[in-house]
């Protein structure tokens, strides 16, 4: 498999299990063509309490191993779950509760991004 078709298969896992545990605002950030990046792309979730914040997390790590045999290169925000990064250097998994993902507003960060917005099932 090609670095293009992984990449994309990495991304598909990510959102079906940020899903699988009612993940809201599902966002997937192109950041390919930005300069300076620090990942190719972005997927971020809101969740609605830190238990489910962790939830994501772990199902995100979880679906992943399981099904494309990879794991994390950094986890991050685990202590608190107020929000957590799951770092696989080209993609990089951003799950916040609301009123953080609020603060913080990762998404003008990004403004030159092509976003995708998951709608939820």
């Amino acid at each position: 498999m090609n670095k293009t078709v992984e990449k994309q298969a990495l991304i598909d896992k990510i959102v079906e299990a940020l899903q699988d545990v009612k993940g809201e605002d599902i966002m997937i950030f192109d950041l390919s063509n930005i300069e300076n990046s620090v990942a190719e792309t972005f997927v971020i979730c809101s969740g609605n309490s830190n238990t489910q914040v962790a939830a994501l997390a772990g199902n995100v790590e979880k679906k992943v191993r399981n099904d494309l045999k990879d794991r994390p290169w950094h986890v991050e925000g685990t202590e608190n779950a107020m929000w957590v990064l799951v770092d696989y250097v080209s993609v990089v998994v951003h799950i916040f509760q609301k009123d953080v993902r609020e603060y913080y507003d990762i998404e003008e960060l990004w403004g030159d991004a092509v976003i995708t917005k998951i709608e939820n099932e």
